[in-house]
């Protein structure tokens, strides 16, 4: 599928952070070679490695990561944004700046007869309770308005401690409990009524047959170890949807 025929190109999991130059450089390429050719962009959540806040824009890395998406949309590509359970404070100021459209979720989309629902993958990985009612928490507008109110420095401190908590707690888990489970996918394709489900989170991309029914998982990006990985799926205005690995951005 040629990238001048896409509709729309879906992403998600960079974690772009400053300590790692080779994962936003791809990004950047992405964006300048791929993306360009598309109608449409879905950025599907944890693009950003933790965001404290719409008020820590400023910094130099934050803005080539917005300069880079304003262009993008300039050049009359739209943006559109799903949280992740790393970049949920995301908000408007941020969303002006970059020209994206913050989308909630699930969000589908009908092409070529086909309905498509995306989401970031998180919310059904219903076997981790205690994630759930971690999520449940912090996505309540009360908790982040009560959050976003405190001292910036203060919220990185805190985003640092859950980040090392989360690893650690990672460690002990099994890949079945952080994984989306059947029961959800079910639920989301009943609520839905799409045939396709498109989604991240998980770092475990493959192509699952539900029935009739098909479900697609974005890679994460790392490209800043020996071993990179990283990619995108691409759908055309027919509906054909076609997985694509970091390869096929650096070779």
């Amino acid at each position: 599928m040629s990238a001048r025929q896409a509709l729309a190109l879906f992403i998600s999991d960079l974690h772009l952070q400053e300590s790692h130059p080779r994962t936003a450089e791809a990004f950047f390429r992405f964006l300048a070679e791929r993306a360009v050719h598309a109608r449409q962009l879905y950025l599907l959540g944890d693009i950003f490695e933790y965001w404290a806040g719409d008020d820590d824009l400023d910094t130099p890395f934050h803005q080539r990561v917005v300069h880079a998406l304003r262009s993008l949309s300039d050049r009359g590509v739209e943006i559109f944004w799903i949280a992740g359970n790393r970049d949920f404070l995301v908000g408007a100021q941020f969303a002006q700046a970059a020209g994206v459209t913050i989308l909630a979720e699930p969000h589908v989309i009908t092409v070529g007869g086909t309905r498509i629902a995306l989401v970031h993958g998180d919310a059904q990985c219903t076997a981790d309770t205690k994630y759930m009612a971690f999520r449940a928490q912090v996505r309540e507008s009360a908790w982040q308005q009560q959050f976003l109110a405190l001292p910036l420095a203060q919220r990185k401190q805190i985003i640092a401690g859950l980040r090392e908590g989360s690893r650690e707690a990672h460690a002990t888990k099994s890949y079945e409990i952080m994984d989306v489970t059947p029961e959800a996918v079910d639920a989301l394709f009943e609520q839905t009524a799409a045939d396709v489900i498109i989604h991240g989170h998980t770092h475990r991309p493959n192509l699952h047959l539900v029935g009739d029914k098909r479900r697609y998982v974005l890679p994460d990006w790392e490209l800043d170890t020996e071993s990179p990985r990283g990619g995108w799926i691409e759908l055309s205005v027919d509906g054909e949807i076609a997985r694509h690995g970091i390869e096929d951005l650096t070779g």
